[in-house]
């Protein structure tokens, strides 16, 4: 059986992508959202991406 050590590469695009949109939606002066809603949503889809990754990674070291 071959034991690939890498990452999804998905997830990983869809990490970079949304994280980068939530930062380019935050103002920093007054600490609030672009568009909240929308936002909320990215930010979701960022931590369930961002989980797959660490338990993909965590399923192919054994642990």
């Amino acid at each position: 059986m071959d034991n690939k050590k890498g990452m999804n590469l998905f997830f990983a695009f869809i990490a970079i992508i949304l994280g980068w949109t939530l930062f380019k939606h935050i103002d920093f002066k007054n600490f609030t959202l672009k568009d909240p809603y929308l936002d909320i949503l990215y930010f979701i889809a960022f931590t369930v991406s961002v989980f797959l990754i660490i338990k993909d990674k965590k399923k192919r070291t054994g642990e």
